[in-house]
């Protein structure tokens, strides 16, 4: 399995969630985890996904969601899971 850890947050509006995940499903990421929250017009979500079934790398894959972050007005962020633990752990 490739866990990656990909964050969204930004301003809220219509049709975040959508556009993240039809990118996702449109290059094979499965959903593993996703949890997201709205705090006085911010929205922030985090997803825990799969990247193995994918025909696309990592790296294109943080670029890609990276632009469309741009497109639509949010920070899209992905780390590989094993990073992500090693930047939390105590």
């Amino acid at each position: 399995m490739n866990r990656t850890i990909i964050t969204v947050v930004g301003k809220d509006r219509v049709g975040i969630i959508a556009k993240v995940c039809t990118y996702l499903a449109s290059n094979n990421v499965n959903i593993l985890d996703i949890t997201q929250t709205i705090i006085q017009g911010l929205f922030n979500m985090m997803m825990v996904v799969d990247i193995k079934d994918s025909p696309k790398p990592f790296d294109d894959i943080a670029k890609e969601l990276s632009q469309i972050g741009d497109e639509i007005g949010v920070v899209i962020r992905c780390q590989r899971e094993d990073i992500f633990d090693a930047m939390h752990r105590i």
